[in-house]
């Protein structure tokens, strides 16, 4: 299995981590949904100076470190990150359409 497969497969271990690693931080007695949503904000202002710049380290510390904050929001806001991914993609799964040049997704029937 290789690094990558790995990481996929333990998401909801990981996802755990983060929030353990918050609550012994203090992040949940102390910080505010408000407060994990600018940082996440914050955070991706990061993603796209990486993605300008095409710094590849860079992207994939930011993508984490947005990740490490909606965990966290979630959490403080009263609902689990794993629950709102996996909502998401009940949403998607099923979707059809397709990306059209300049990046927008078409969905089917809306051509």
């Amino acid at each position: 299995m290789t690094c990558h497969q790995e990481n996929k497969a333990n998401l909801n271990d990981l996802v755990e981590l983060i929030s353990q690693w918050a609550e012994d931080r203090g992040i949940y007695d102390h910080s505010t949904s408000n407060a994990q949503l600018l940082k996440a904000m914050s955070e991706m202002g990061e993603l796209a100076d990486a993605e300008i710049k095409n710094n590849h380290r860079n992207k994939v510390d930011a993508v984490g470190d947005v990740v490490v904050c909606l965990v966290s929001y979630a959490e403080i806001t009263g609902f689990s990150f794993t629950d709102a991914v996996a909502s998401a993609y009940k949403e998607i799964k099923d979707r059809k359409g397709r990306m059209v040049p300049g990046g927008a997704f078409v969905k089917e029937g809306d051509e």
